[in-house]
Parts: C-alpha cells; structure tokens; sequence
C-alpha cells in the first residue's frame, strides 16, 4: 500500500527557493510539506552569497540579528584587475538597504538556519531524503505529487504544488511545463557591454 498524506501545499526541492516559499507559507498560517532528496543540505555545489536583497528580507522577518551571528564575512564591494589595474567592479555601500554588503557563507549553513526557524511553526514540514519522482493527476489537473521514501513510496495530494527542484526539474517535465530561459542579470549586463564595444569601442 501506497503511504498517503494530504496537505494544502507540497514543495519539491529544499534549496533556497523551497525553504524560503516554505517558511513564508508557514509563517501565513499555511499548511505546507517541503521535500528534499537529499539527507542533509551539505553539497558542495551550493553557493556561498547571501545578496542585500535577501538580507533585507531577513530584516522584514525579524531574523536579521540571530543571522548576522552565524559564522560568515562580509564584503561591501568587490574589484577586479584589468590590465595590471585595480578597478572596482561594485560598491554595495550606496544600496537603499539595511545591509549594506554581500554575506559570505555556506549555503548549508543557510538553509539550516531558515529550516530551524520555519520548523518553529507548526503547519510546517521539511521531509528529507523524500525525493519527487512523479506528480499525480485529476481531470488534467496537477492534484499532488509521488515521492520515493527510505520507507518505500509516498503520495503527497495538495491544493498547490510547487517546482523548486532545480534545472533539472522533475515537476516540470511530469506536470509537461515548457521551459523559458531568462538567462541571469550578470550574463545580461556582459551582452550589453558586449553589443555597446561594437557600436563604440571602450
């Protein structure tokens, strides 16, 4: 017998965007289940920078202080040298935020953190070595998803399903969603510069 369970909302993927859309459900007072394949966070292919943008959303949670004393660095611009000269590349002391610098630190480190804090609700579970391997179907609509278990197979029927597993999406493909890259904003800025050095050479 397949184990079954049912909840309002399951998210396939525990990395940032799992975790996040997990804590801010549960934090509404949504009952949410996140699944993650792996047994613990630690990956080496993890990044290690936590933006301005996001420390101003730890800010707006109330968790800024507790974050800021876990173990990271802190680097409010960064430079690069061009032609055997120093240059600066970004200065973050003139964004309008609290945090002024990106933080430097494990993206493990990270997600235990959010994990812990998002655990402290009770419409909220975080299920490792749960892994997504299909979603479920009815009346051609998306109605949860199947994971495979160290205890063998379970369906997670939910009001809402979300994707948070990566490039490599197993939701997606299974849900039959087509793809659409964006490209990221530093490969976007390097095409401009790029098309501005034809039109007038720098």
């Amino acid at each position: 017998m397949v184990e079954q369970l049912q909840t309002r909302c399951v998210i396939a993927g525990g990395g940032p965007a799992g975790i996040m859309a997990g804590y801010l459900l549960a934090r509404a007072g949504v009952p949410v289940i996140v699944l993650e394949k792996h047994a613990d966070f630690f990956r080496d292919f993890r990044g290690d920078t936590i933006h301005p943008s996001t420390l101003e959303l730890m800010y707006e949670l109330g968790l800024l202080e507790e974050f800021l004393k876990q173990p990271h660095q802190e680097a409010r611009e960064l430079r690069g040298v061009v032609n055997d000269q120093t240059v600066p590349i970004a200065d973050f002391t003139k964004l309008p935020t609290r945090c002024k610098f990106i933080a430097f630190m494990p993206q493990w480190d990270f997600l235990n953190f959010l994990s812990t804090h998002a655990k402290k609700f009770p419409s909220f579970q975080l299920l490792m070595q749960h892994e997504v391997v299909d979603v479920t179907f009815a009346r051609q609509r998306v109605t949860g998803v199947r994971a495979r278990t160290p205890r063998g197979e379970l369906e997670i029927r939910a009001d809402l399903v979300i994707g948070a597993d990566g490039r490599h999406s197993i939701v997606q493909a299974c849900a039959g969603l087509e793809r659409q890259e964006f490209g990221s904003a530093i490969a976007r800025l390097l095409s401009i510069r790029q098309a501005a050095r034809v039109a007038r050479p720098w």
